[in-house]
């Protein structure tokens, strides 16, 4: 999954929000700047822990997943290899 813009968007979209209500509530624009400034940095650094997050928990998926694929293929090698030595006992005891 792509999540390489996802603290950019998070980041942009919280400006955007954050200014529209410094706007609306007519704050003076040192004040509305310097709010502005905190959102952004606020937000990147919390996207860019979820990004972290996210791709920490899909690296433990994706390791999970190969570990069991293993886990089967051993199974089944064993279950196969018990069918075969079955299958040479039985015409031994056949024969008898």
């Amino acid at each position: 999954m792509k999540r390489k813009y996802m603290p950019l968007i998070l980041m942009l979209s919280a400006g955007a929000v954050t200014a529209i209500i410094t706007l609306i509530k007519r704050y003076a624009l040192v004040t509305r700047l310097g709010i502005l400034l905190a959102v952004l940095l606020i937000f990147y650094v919390l996207g860019s822990l979820l990004k972290w997050l996210l791709d920490t928990f899909e690296a433990q998926n994706k390791k999970r997943a190969m570990d069991e694929g293993a886990v089967i293929e051993k199974e089944t090698e064993a279950a196969e290899d018990a069918g075969e030595g079955e299958q040479e006992k039985e015409p031994a005891q056949e024969e008898e």
